[in-house]
């Protein structure tokens, strides 16, 4: 990479807490060390820094939101990460509250969606790692033990929809809305290498389409129980988000669905639906994860930001 095109990168004071939880982690410090002299693919920095390909996925994401890194694609449809900048400059508020993000988030647990189509081979796990209901049969994503669901999943195409309330009050304006969680293929057992395309769509409007890179399955999550061992182990915290001029995927633009169109209302549940369509170039179902499974403690984040005047 040319020396000359890195600058310093301005944050504004709304962007404070994205870019210090990116910088948080040693991994992710390491990962900025290691492509300070030029670009590397995902395979190498795993490499070069002797940690997991996955892992190494999950840190890049969030170096993506942070627009500390940027990604392409290179041969063999490798990603190829490069640092954006040599030093960063934040600039804090001067007056109380100035140009700080107001946030309202709700948690969802997977189990409480409200409409589903699914086929087999699919199923769900209580966070103790025990089947909800009989494998591969849809009547269980009916039954009232499905709201303990900590794992569910179903192969080829389908969708899981939830409906959110709008904390907002009357007349109230949002600059974003952003939906986050921790997803994977659906494979027989588990395949590393088994993409399909997960497309998030609110209020009936696709947000963006996400290609998870697989079904992970070569290490045991860091939250899953240890009395699971059907292959299914972990997945990649992923983040589709609208804002004024349009929606992103995990930082990249996806859609021209924006805020206003969206239509949202005080009254009205906000509609998120997981699917994978099936004219989707690789329809490879989806595992979705709980707070009490995968590597993240957390269920679906539905997430209301509003900036404040400055």
């Amino acid at each position: 990479m040319n020396e000359s095109k890195l600058e310093t990168n301005r944050y504004p004071a709304s962007r404070i807490v994205e870019v210090a939880k990116a910088l948080s982690s040693d991994v992710r410090v390491r990962i900025l060390e290691a492509l300070g002299d030029k670009p590397m693919s995902v395979g190498q920095l795993a490499e070069s820094l002797g940690i997991a390909q996955p892992t190494v996925s999950i840190n890049v994401q969030m170096l993506e939101q942070a627009d500390l890194i940027v990604s392409s694609q290179g041969a063999n449809r490798e990603k190829i990460c490069a640092v954006t900048c040599r030093s960063i400059f934040l600039e804090l508020p001067s007056k109380p509250g100035e140009g700080l993000q107001r946030t309202e988030e709700i948690h969802m647990p997977i189990g409480m969606f409200s409409h589903c189509s699914i086929e087999p081979t699919c199923g769900m796990a209580a966070r103790d790692g025990s089947l909800i209901g009989s494998p591969d049969d849809p009547r269980a994503f009916y039954m009232p033990e499905r709201t303990e669901a900590a794992l569910l999943w179903f192969s080829g195409s389908g969708y899981i929809e939830y409906y959110f309330a709008n904390p907002m009050p009357p007349g109230a304006a949002l600059d974003e809305l952003s939906v986050r969680a921790e997803l994977s293929s659906e494979a027989p057992s588990f395949q590393q290498d088994w993409p399909s395309d997960i497309t998030v769509s609110i209020n009936d409007l696709p947000v963006g389409t996400w290609r998870s890179p697989g079904d992970f399955g070569d290490r045991k999550g860091k939250l899953t129980p240890d009395k699971w061992r059907s292959g299914s182990e972990y997945g990649m915290l992923t983040e589709w988000r609208v804002t004024k001029r349009g929606s992103q995927v995990n930082g990249h633009k996806s859609s021209a669905t924006t805020i206003d169109s969206l239509e949202l209302a005080f009254n009205r549940p906000i509609r998120v639906r997981f699917e994978v369509k099936k004219d989707a170039e690789h329809p490879n179902g989806l595992n979705l994860y709980g707070s009490g499974f995968g590597d993240h403690p957390q269920d679906i984040i539905l997430s209301f930001v509003r900036y404040t005047e400055a």
